[in-house]
């Protein structure tokens, strides 16, 4: 292991929050994905993070109902949370 995984230059726990959709979706560059997976192998708390996400969306997917979308206010608050949010 190359120094901290939360602090890794390459890839902070941050970036990779901010990602995990384009990640699990395969809409990420190969420098970004190897990145992303880069840190995966260090950093055991966003593997559970990228789980948590994976099986959210699995159930979601499973429940063959599409939720409403949610108030602008509410979409803009989740995303303030998870910009900060650091494992």
């Amino acid at each position: 292991m190359t120094g901290h995984p939360h602090t890794d230059a390459e890839m902070p726990c941050r970036d990779l929050v901010e990602l995990v959709t384009a990640y699990l979706d395969g809409a990420l560059d190969d420098a970004d994905r190897r990145r992303f997976e880069g840190h995966l192998a260090e950093c055991e708390d966003c593997v559970a993070f990228v789980d948590q996400i994976r099986t959210t969306i699995a159930g979601a997917g499973r429940s063959g109902a599409r939720a409403p979308p949610l108030p602008a206010a509410l979409r803009e608050e989740a995303r303030r949370a998870f910009r900060s949010w650091t494992p």
